[in-house]
């Protein structure tokens, strides 16, 4: 006995002591931080200015060539940059993978480079004496395959998007260095752009001269089917399609775009640009987009967006989104996403004001402008509200966190979406905005809205597409100017910290509550056959993809509590043939029923049976309208919805 506790003294010190330090035998470099050689930022000119052109007729292979001479003050080290950290793309995004074919030549004679072996977005060369500028040539090779990025080539049009084909000199603020672009075009194709052309000789264009913050600002979409709507002085819709007869939108059509520019003017009161281009894309061959711009957005949405019109809202709240943004984001910018070049990284713990309440106002003017029914966006603040009250990650994870998630997944897939959370500061900010305007009309009995916020912090000086910063609390003390209240604490417990559902305070203060009713609204229907897939995660917890393979298991929903995951393929529903209706019917058949759905999946070359528990039947979010004593029967919602310009 004694001798067996000595050994299990021995072996607890064993397993217990602290390891020792490495043997003093052994070799130990000591870490030295690499060295950063590249120049900082600085607010001065750029001594003279560059010239770029792009080559975009190669658009059956997906290649754009690009000739860029840029002017040097004096010999020796110069290092040009790729941009790296993108606006609107809240993460380092530059694809300079695509980047081929680079030479650089001065004089005729090639000039050695070398990538800094840090920072792969930035080359350097050395500048020879008596050269007064270098010439870069070099291709950007474009996506051909959606698996290898966005189309932004394809063959009746393209994207060209002016920080994927040029290359800027580092030590200056990019507003300081002045562009000349030329852009040479398919033949017979039209381009549209917020930069105004300077001369057009057949297919090639040359830009007005600008600086490179604005020129990487202002995208251009280019096509074979193109066509322009003016919808005010100021306000222009380009349009380009994979064919032409999906470009045949009616007057009855166009009006609401018209009035959604309206719209926006009325409610943040000025115009931070001096006109205004929707770049819209009709297509299912050039990827699909939706990125805001100062003047100008690009759009990408389903070809059929005007011929099935009165198929459902499909996309319509794209445009309106993206056109807020114009206002909140890039006139009105949080400090810390606002950077002198695109090497510096930006900070977006304010995207629950960038992105949120453009959700919310995108939703809200796609009402006030006709894009949208007012069903139309109860019915989507219906399906917003019970999608966030599934992401149970929010026990774990606070939405402050989930600005970081750009960064963090890229918008890769998710095994378990629903318990790692998402970008949810769009669809959660949302909802947090729609109960500060609800607070604020109880709080000033119906004499103040969230509009009155809109007009005094994001309003401005018209055709001032400069940029003023913000921080928390420039947010929190607006507030307070407009309504009195403890915003700090209702930011606070909101973004700050976990809690176990949605902020759904809004919708029962603007009159309505959420319920769940057996039928889908038009709203889902369009979202299901627009991301083609079958949404039950109301009911047993999943989102099917085509060919009965499951694309999404909620965490702790009947499905998942059965042991069901993405990337299953579902081959029988209770001992039948799978199909989205067999599924559906399935699932309704046990409404009220003690059984389980029997569902028969292949996982690899296994296949298993999962019996999912859950008597619910089908149920699908929708809203309603709280009647009663001393309810107001027009509620919050209902005025928020209402248009002001007519």
């Amino acid at each position: 006995m004694r001798t067996a506790a000595l050994l299990g003294f021995f072996l607890s010190l064993t397993i217990f002591a602290p390891a020792s330090a490495m043997p003093d035998s052994l070799s130990k470099p000591q870490y030295v931080a690499p060295q950063d050689i590249i120049p900082a930022p600085q607010d001065i000119a750029y001594p003279s200015t560059i010239t770029l052109t792009v080559d975009a007729r190669d658009h059956d292979q997906g290649i754009f060539h690009v000739t860029q001479t840029i002017p040097v003050a004096e010999p020796g080290r110069l290092t040009l940059l790729y941009p790296e950290w993108l606006p609107g793309n809240h993460a380092p995004r530059g694809e300079i993978e695509k980047l081929a074919g680079l030479e650089f030549t001065a004089n005729g004679q090639k000039l050695p480079w070398v990538r800094d072996d840090v920072d792969v977005f930035a080359f350097h060369l050395t500048v020879p004496e008596n050269v007064s500028a270098i010439t870069a040539n070099f291709q950007f090779v474009s996506a051909t395959a959606s698996s290898q990025g966005r189309i932004v080539m394809a063959p009746s049009m393209l994207n060209l998007r002016w920080h994927q084909v040029s290359l800027y000199p580092a030590g200056y603020y990019v507003r300081q260095i002045p562009v000349e672009a030329t852009a040479i075009y398919p033949d017979g194709w039209q381009a549209a752009s917020a930069l105004r052309p300077k001369s057009t000789t057949g297919n090639t264009i040359v830009y007005e001269k600008t600086d490179y913050d604005t020129l990487v600002d202002s995208p251009v979409f280019a096509g074979q089917y193109f066509q322009t709507y003016q919808l005010t002085s100021r306000a222009h819709l380009n349009i380009v399609a994979d064919d032409a007869k999906f470009l045949q939108p009616s007057k009855a059509q166009i009006a609401p775009h018209s009035a959604l520019v309206k719209e926006a003017e009325a409610l943040f009161g000025s115009h931070p640009y001096d006109r205004y281009d929707f770049l819209l894309a009709l297509t299912d061959e050039m990827g699909g987009i939706g990125l805001e711009h100062h003047r100008s957005s690009e759009n990408g949405v389903n070809r059929e967006y005007f011929t099935d019109w009165d198929g459902g809202p499909g996309r319509r709240n794209l445009l309106p989104h993206e056109l807020t943004h114009a206002w909140n984001g890039k006139y009105r910018r949080p400090k810390g996403m606002w950077t002198p070049d695109f090497r510096q990284p930006m900070r977006g713990n304010l995207l629950w004001v960038y992105e949120g309440q453009t959700q919310f106002w995108g939703y809200v003017l796609g009402a006030r402008s006709g894009l949208y029914s007012k069903q139309d966006t109860l019915d989507a603040f219906a399906a917003i509200a019970a999608g966030m009250d599934q992401q149970t990650g929010r026990s774990w994870r606070p939405l402050i966190d989930t600005t970081l998630d750009p960064i963090i997944a890229a918008r890769r897939p998710k095994p378990w979406a629903s318990w790692q959370r998402s970008e949810d500061y769009y669809n959660e900010g949302l909802l947090i905005w729609l109960e500060a305007d609800q607070i604020i009309r109880r709080e000033s009995g119906g004499r103040k809205s969230l509009d009155d916020f809109a007009r005094t912090f994001f309003g401005g000086k018209n055709g001032d597409w400069g940029v003023v910063t913000y921080e928390r609390e420039d947010v929190v003390e607006a507030l307070g100017q407009v309504q009195p209240y403890d915003w700090n604490g209702f930011i606070e417990e909101r973004v700050y910290r976990t809690g176990p559902e949605a902020p759904k305070n809004g919708l029962l203060l603007g009159g309505y509550r959420l319920v769940f009713v057996d039928t889908p609204s038009a709203f889902i229907l369009a979202n299901d056959k627009r991301r083609k897939q079958l949404d039950l995660s109301h009911s047993l917890g999943l989102i099917m993809g085509g060919k009965g393979t499951i694309k999404s298991v909620t965490w702790d929903s009947p499905a998942f509590n059965a042991g069901l995951k993405s990337g299953l393929t579902i081959s029988a529903v209770n001992g039948k043939a799978y199909s989205d209706e067999a599924l559906k019917q399935a699932t309704e058949d046990n409404r009220g029923g003690e059984g389980k759905i029997e569902i028969f999946a292949k996982n690899g070359e296994a296949y298993h049976n999962f019996m999912v528990d859950h008597s619910g039947g089908l149920r699908y979010p929708a809203l309603e309208k709280i009647t009663g004593e001393g309810v107001d029967q027009d509620g919050g919602i209902d005025r928020l919805l209402e248009p002001i310009t007519r």
